[in-house]
């Protein structure tokens, strides 16, 4: 049983009584079809989540899949990567840590950040980097493709069993507006609520 941080578990009662819309249940039943048939199998359930700069989106996906995975107590081990590296974007680190992870940052160019979501868990290990970085899977993987860019221009990811399309829209349109901190807290609130309802769905 993890012990959730007092505050993140606040923000993961409020992602789940969020209204999936139903045009969004198809592709998120993509996606537990595909956990759900590998803990059938008894197979490791590997996740890459594919951004172009695995800055924001797909770094918010690795985070709640990791997180959600763990609070229904389902072995799956997740991942991000993109096409091109760059950094995990201060204004996303920022939304997680105003969710209620505790961020521990190691470096100053693209640096690492040691993401804990409960007092007795591991921390999930966040930084930009190709997706097919040594730290990710090469084999028996499903890659999640979480913007049209990356979609499109990865015609091709190699080792991987199943490619599934939830793609986001980029809080980036909203850098220094005033909407930046409410848009980006709203991309990741809609992506942890997707994810809770994938996990919950796991038998």
């Amino acid at each position: 049983m993890i012990l959730l941080l007092p505050e993140l578990s606040k923000t993961i009662e409020r992602a789940r009584q969020l209204p999936i819309p139903e045009e969004r249940k198809p592709v998120l039943q993509e996606l537990v079809d595909y956990i759900q048939e590998k803990i059938n199998d008894r197979k490791k359930v590997h996740l890459n989540f594919i951004c172009t700069h695995n800055s924001r989106r797909s770094q918010f996906a690795q985070i709640w899949t990791q997180t959600a995975a763990d609070y229904f107590g389902i072995p799956v081990q997740c991942y991000s990567g993109g096409v091109e590296v760059t950094e995990f974007n201060p204004r996303a680190v920022a939304s997680i840590e105003r969710s209620g992870f505790k961020v521990v940052t190691q470096g100053i160019s693209n640096p690492a950040y040691s993401v804990y979501y409960a007092e007795n868990g591991q921390p999930i290990t966040a930084f930009s980097k190709l997706y097919d970085d040594p730290a990710n899977p090469t084999t028996d993987f499903a890659a999640v493709m979480t913007c049209s860019h990356a979609d499109e221009n990865c015609p091709f990811i190699p080792g991987t069993e199943k490619r599934i399309a939830l793609l986001y829209d980029d809080p980036k349109a909203f850098d220094d507006t005033p909407q930046e901190t409410a848009k980006y807290d709203e991309r990741s609130m809609q992506i942890a609520s997707e994810l809770f309802y994938v996990f919950n769905l796991i038998t």
